[in-house]
């Protein structure tokens, strides 16, 4: 949400997505910058039942007067942007003491340091992918291109034990069709939720991250058939219809469970 736009943000709120992100940077002109930071304080202060996020400018671009504006509110966590070093990182954990920073990956070198910039503060919640900027630098918005940057992000936060990533923005609001079937490719490429820039299309994207009742059902039963047998799941064996079962796919059971309780 545009953080010169203060009428939306309660509409933000209320869309059912699972956190609000308001931004200060590309959404927001440079003669607004200081209206929208005066703005999203003045929410922030109010405090809000859904967490709110808010995507500062690049620091030696206003990042530091957006880091300072936000102390003391009640801000969830800080994005990043056009994130590539873990000085930065260090730098805005510094100014903002205590809160939660997303480092934004959307620049080929800050790909390229991907995992020193999950490890590089215990700050770092997660990390995000922006294929815009990157398609920009890159000069081509070829999938295969910016699918392979996309895993970098993924790797890395794995590797560093944080949280799946969520897509980049689907661009083409109206095309709701497009965004369903690219929320799932991209699912089952192993990333978690999405970012969206228009309501329309947070209930596409709830729907696609969410397990189908049948997967719930299915990892409800291996769960089940574990603790009834009183295994701690550290063994390997098979199932009723001949198929391997091991820890991993124990764990990929309860990660099941726990995203169909937290589902909308």
């Amino acid at each position: 949400m545009p953080g010169d736009r203060p009428e939306r943000f309660g509409k933000a709120l209320a869309c059912g997505a699972d956190a609000v992100v308001v931004d200060l940077e590309d959404a927001v002109a440079p003669v607004r910058k200081a209206v929208a930071r005066d703005a999203v304080v003045a929410f922030l202060d109010r405090g809000h039942r859904r967490p709110v996020y808010v995507r500062i400018n690049p620091l030696g671009s206003g990042g530091e007067e957006d880091l300072t504006a936000l102390r003391g509110t009640r801000v969830s966590g800080v994005r990043l942007p056009k994130c590539e070093r873990p000085a930065q990182v260090a730098e805005a954990a510094r100014i903002l003491p205590g809160v939660p920073l997303v480092p934004l990956l959307e620049t080929a070198l800050g790909i390229e340091h991907a995992h020193a910039l999950a490890t590089g503060h215990a700050m770092v919640s997660g990390l995000a992918f922006g294929e815009a900027d990157l398609a920009a630098e890159l000069g081509t918005g070829h999938r295969e291109v910016l699918d392979s940057a996309a895993h970098r992000v993924l790797l890395a936060a794995a590797a560093a034990r944080l949280p799946r990533p969520p897509l980049s923005v689907f661009p083409a609001v109206r095309d709701l069709d497009g965004l369903a079937a690219d929320c799932v490719r991209g699912r089952e490429r192993g990333f978690f939720g999405r970012s969206v820039v228009h309501p329309a299309q947070v209930a596409v994207a709830n729907a696609a991250f969410t397990p189908a009742a049948g997967e719930v059902d299915a990892a409800r039963r291996l769960v089940e058939s574990v603790e009834r047998a009183g295994a701690d799941g550290s063994g390997a064996w098979l199932d009723g219809n001949g198929n391997l079962v091991d820890a991993a796919a124990l764990r990929q059971a309860r990660a099941v469970l726990d995203t169909a309780r937290d589902a909308p």
